[in-house]
């Protein structure tokens, strides 16, 4: 058990750190609940700011995963440590679609929950490595904006998805869109929600959107409705320029307030222009939702197992947010990724390898 190590979440944080750690001498177990590595990254198509392919991006993570034990189907359901380390419990999962009695499994949202157990298996190490990643806020909890009622409203996750199937992207009528709306914010710096928080990579996600947008149909209008945009990394200013631009994109600064539809199943937005202090009522034909993060779903029920510090925007606390953010303040739990808040792929990765060289570091001397 010396060089053992046991990484919960096969999203892209996981990947890396788990590749990292193999590529040391580790012996790696990787534990994803889904049926496949890659998470979020595994649905998107093309990334900010470059437009780098996503597939690229997991190919490259793959890659160095040649010598981890990648289990999938696997949720945790316990978590034991002793003198040797720790031992983590799994569900062994099915797809639901192979089980009979599909009705049961009807979620609060309406969709198909995805696994069902079907039995449980142990793996034991000397670390862990936490990287349960995130989940996107569930746009359906803004009513006032449509999601889930309106046919021609989506999530900027559904459009990528869109994005990454090569089709048109037509509205519910099978027309293409002239008219297109991006809102800013959903479910992120909403005290009605109760996420104080900014999301991060929401804006610059909306502004990528909406050049691929009018990549696709030059002529169509687009517009972006924000609070404030945030650039914050390297080229994010220039992409936001580009838009402008080169592309006409437009951005009115002011919260979306409400939407309905017209018979035709077009969407009536009722917004405010904050720069001009004027009320603003448009039409469009596609409504894109840009949905902030959110903690994971398993996230407080691993972080109760192993008594972690959660914040109040529910994302796990490291030991110090400076000099020891990849460190849980327990030793041989290591933290990485979005479980500590939102951050964007290329952030992820630097700290999925920032955690690699700290638990490599422990196991050679036993020390944090």
């Amino acid at each position: 058990m010396e060089n053992t190590v046991i990484v919960i979440g096969g999203g892209i944080s996981g990947m890396t750190a788990s590749g990292m750690l193999a590529l040391q001498g580790m012996k790696v177990t990787l534990l994803e609940k889904e049926a496949e590595t890659g998470g979020h990254v595994a649905r998107w198509d093309r990334l900010f700011p470059d437009r780098k392919k996503a597939a690229e991006v997991l190919d490259f993570a793959r890659e160095g995963m040649k010598n981890v034990n990648v289990v999938t189907g696997a949720e945790v359901t316990g978590i034991s440590w002793h003198d040797k380390g720790f031992t983590v419990t799994s569900g062994i999962m099915q797809p639901a679609s192979s089980v009979p009695g599909p009705e049961s499994l009807i979620a609060n949202s309406g969709s198909l929950i995805n696994e069902i157990a079907a039995g449980e298996s142990n793996y034991t190490a000397r670390a862990l490595v936490l990287a349960m990643g995130f989940d996107l806020f569930e746009a359906r909890k803004k009513e006032e904006y449509g999601y889930g009622i309106y046919n021609n409203v989506i999530t900027s996750a559904d459009l990528e998805e869109k994005f990454k199937s090569g089709k048109d992207i037509l509205t519910s009528e099978g027309k293409i869109p002239a008219r297109i709306g991006f809102v800013h914010c959903v479910g992120s710096r909403d005290e009605k929600v109760g996420n104080l928080y900014c999301s991060k990579v929401c804006c610059v996600t909306g502004v990528k959107q909406a050049i691929e947008m009018k990549e696709m149909y030059p002529s169509a209008e687009v517009f972006n409705f924000y609070m404030d945009l945030r650039m914050f990394d390297r080229h994010f200013e220039e992409l936001y320029y580009e838009a402008q631009q080169k592309w006409g994109v437009s951005f009115i600064r002011g919260r979306l307030a409400e939407c309905a539809e017209n018979p035709d199943g077009t969407i009536i937005l009722k917004t405010e222009d904050t720069l001009t202090g004027k009320p603003l009522k448009m039409t469009v034909d596609l409504l894109v939702l840009l949905s902030g993060f959110v903690p994971a779903s398993g996230t407080a029920k691993i972080a109760g197992m192993l008594g972690l510090q959660r914040g109040t925007d529910g994302f796990v606390n490291s030991a110090d947010s400076h000099s020891m953010n990849n460190l849980s303040g327990i030793p041989g739990v290591f933290l990485t990724g979005a479980l500590k808040g939102p951050i964007s792929i290329s952030e992820a990765i630097a700290d999925a390898r920032a955690t690699a060289l700290l638990l490599a570091d422990y196991l050679k001397s036993g020390k944090p």
